[in-house]
């Protein structure tokens, strides 16, 4: 990992740095596909402050943030819950959130992040992990393959008004 980044497990008094690195980072991952309606309206109904405490404060989730010196610069959630059937496992545990800064991109952090992301999934006794990534983001899915997942299925992921194609992605621990 670059020597100027850190792993901590996010608190529920981190709610406001989640949100605002969920709403910084999906706005400029998707801000040239989607209306800005559309990406309003997601921002409100999962990225919100109170959103996120809730979510940090939710026993079935992990989630924590990449820190540099200067601040969370991405972070990741992990979620036990149940898995859409195209999931295979006994223990299939989601990564719900995995989210990076694109100054960041191309520099070894999302590596690290994924690394310490399967460890903790493996710490959680999970036996798969899975995850819904955009069906029209090319260089995610890429970034996922890399790390071992492989396509299982599908499912529909709301943007405001616009319904779109998420693939379910699955590599076993």
């Amino acid at each position: 990992m670059p020597a100027h980044l850190n792993f901590r497990r996010a608190a529920p008094a981190d709610a406001a740095v989640v949100a605002a690195i969920a709403e910084r980072t999906f706005r400029a991952t998707f801000a040239d596909q989607n209306t800005i309606e559309d990406l309003d309206a997601l921002c409100a109904s999962a990225y919100g402050e109170t959103i996120q405490r809730i979510e940090l404060e939710d026993h079935s989730r992990e989630t924590w943030l990449l820190e540099s010196s200067a601040g969370a610069v991405g972070y990741f959630m992990l979620r036990t819950a149940t898995a859409p059937s195209d999931i295979s496992g006994r223990a299939p545990i989601e990564i719900q959130r995995f989210y990076l800064d694109h100054a960041e991109h191309g520099r070894g952090a999302g590596q690290q992040m994924m690394v310490f992301a399967l460890e903790r999934c493996i710490a959680m006794s999970g036996d798969v992990a899975w995850l819904g990534v955009w069906e029209r983001n090319p260089r995610a899915i890429a970034f996922y393959r890399k790390q071992g997942f492989a396509v299982v299925g599908s499912h529909i992921f709301v943007v405001g008004a616009d319904r779109q194609t998420d693939l379910l992605l699955q590599r076993t621990l």
